[in-house]
């Protein structure tokens, strides 16, 4: 189907709804064998005491008798047998990201009594390598992170995107096989419990960030009584109407919550990098210099796109301010770009691993929710972001390969309620790029009696141990240790 012949996509598949009614129930599937814990495969940084296995996971879980597929698991156990508390499962973000390397990476910024307690739990989500994956063989042009982010052109125009959704579309059906249809947040929820019941836990506790937080919070209403302590960390907005919509559309928010960090660290006497002399100098000049380079781009050898224009400028704003040490890389980017050159190509992942990535992406966002089928609606949206909001011109709303995918969603999304054990603990940055507090409030509001959130004054993408400060670093691992959680919401300075 073709958004640029008809400008609607129209339906004619089988209503979601009706879908899942004929479905076959989800019944309770028998606890699996035990794990046979071993060697990892990539020891490469690992902590020698972090230990590796594989667990079969029905590829469709109303299908639990059909075909499985391996989810890659890791772990190190609690260092303290006699205190040990359970699991605590490392949610990773994405979709797309990995934690099975958390156990010897972050987990072990995790206090001592923490580590005490808990098997710190890792693992690869369905169709993330190393366990069984999925690859659109798409474009190296396609993997630019400029062009999966749907910039539109210098004029507000989407045609080109409206383009390049209809062939990422297109691709990923044809080459990434079966598997991509059996990719949600749902089903990344249930392979999180067949998980609980192959370690033989009764209960599990947890920490996702950004999309992890979706994740936990998805397993939390649908298996609330298997939910211990569950630490939500730069939490995404859980709208069931919207799910990965309202995430791309938060960019506009985020961007602007975080722009003013970055513009008094710009303008600070004595920064090396410094590239204006007051701090509301720095966003008229980023639209002045963007503009240019939408109009005159410069050459970028090395660079995928290999030149350096508007949308690979605002896109390298969009990264540089999920945290404030990135911040150089683009004060760098700007000021070598205002004298006409531009600096070494960034590096980037081996292209098997994003093609790996974008094709997860592509299957969750599309698989989770339906998104609008007409072009109309984006190009309504993108002016209006566009007026709104001119640092990030309009992408927050544009369209994405979902709205060309073929397929109705299996199941309707989750709606998060505050029905179960209150056991969460919020955690959010006051200014976050990616996942801003205006969304993570509305997932501390479904939630309702379930959770308390800590907003944290400080800036970056994921606060503990992380971006945010030492109040909330201290509030989450007391929660984690020893159960105690604020009685309301609290604001740390």
């Amino acid at each position: 189907m073709s958004l640029t012949t008809s400008r609607t996509l129209a339906l004619t598949a089988v209503p979601a709804a009706l879908l899942v009614a004929l479905l076959p129930p989800l019944t309770a599937q028998a606890v699996p064998a035990s794990l046979a814990w071993g060697p990892c495969a990539d020891t490469t940084g690992a902590d020698p005491r972090q230990e590796c296995a594989t667990l079969r996971v029905p590829m469709d879980h109303a299908d639990p008798d059909g075909p499985q597929i391996s989810l890659a698991v890791s772990r190190i156990p609690a260092e303290n047998p006699a205190s040990r508390r359970g699991t605590l499962f490392l949610i990773p973000g994405g979709p797309g990201g990995s934690s099975l390397d958390d156990p010897s990476g972050k987990g072990q910024k995790l206090p001592q009594r923490v580590r005490d307690q808990y098997d710190l739990i890792g693992f690869a989500p369905r169709s993330v390598s190393p366990s069984t994956s999925v690859d659109c063989g798409l474009d190296r042009a396609d993997l630019a992170t400029s062009k999966l982010r749907p910039w539109p052109a210098p004029d507000g125009s989407i045609d080109g995107n409206i383009a390049t959704a209809e062939r990422i579309s297109t691709t990923c059906v044809r080459n990434a096989g079966e598997l991509i249809r059996h990719i949600s947040t749902r089903d990344n929820a249930r392979d999180l419990d067949r998980l609980r019941a192959a370690l033989g836990e009764r209960k599990i506790s947890a920490w996702g960030v950004s999309y992890g937080t979706y994740v936990g919070a998805v397993y939390s209403q649908l298996f609330p009584h298997r939910t211990d302590r569950i630490v939500l960390d730069s939490n995404d907005d859980p709208d069931p109407t919207r799910v990965a919509r309202a995430w791309l559309a938060g960019h506009e928010r985020g961007v602007e919550d975080t722009f003013p960090h970055f513009a008094a660290w710009a303008s600070a006497p004595g920064n090396p990098d410094r590239i204006a002399d007051m701090a509301a100098e720095v966003r008229p000049l980023f639209l002045r210099l963007a503009a240019r380079l939408d109009r005159e781009p410069l050459p970028w050898p090395g660079a995928n796109p290999e030149e350096l224009n508007g949308n690979v400028l605002r896109q390298t704003l969009l990264d540089s301010l999920y945290r404030p040490s990135s911040y150089p890389a683009l004060a760098k980017l700007m000021l070598a770009a205002r004298q006409g050159t531009v600096p070494p190509a960034p590096s980037a992942p081996p292209e098997s691993v994003l093609q790996n990535v974008t094709a997860v992406g592509v299957g969750t966002l599309c698989n989770d929710v339906a998104w609008p089928r007409s072009a109309a609606v984006y190009e309504k949206g993108v002016a209006e972001s566009r007026a709104k909001y001119p640092l990030t011109a309009g992408m927050p709303r544009n369209v994405m390969p979902c709205a060309a995918w073929p397929y109705p969603p299996r199941e309707a999304p989750v709606r998060i309620t505050g029905r179960g054990p209150s056991d969460i603990l919020l955690i959010q940055n006051e200014r976050d790029v990616a996942t801003p507090l205006s969304g993570a409030r509305k997932l501390r509001e479904a939630f309702g009696r379930r959770a308390v959130m800590v907003t944290v004054n400080s800036t970056g993408h994921d606060a503990y141990l992380a971006n945010g400060n030492e109040c909330g670093d201290r509030t989450v691992s007391r929660f984690l240790a020893t159960g105690d959680r604020p009685r309301q919401d609290t604001y740390c300075r």
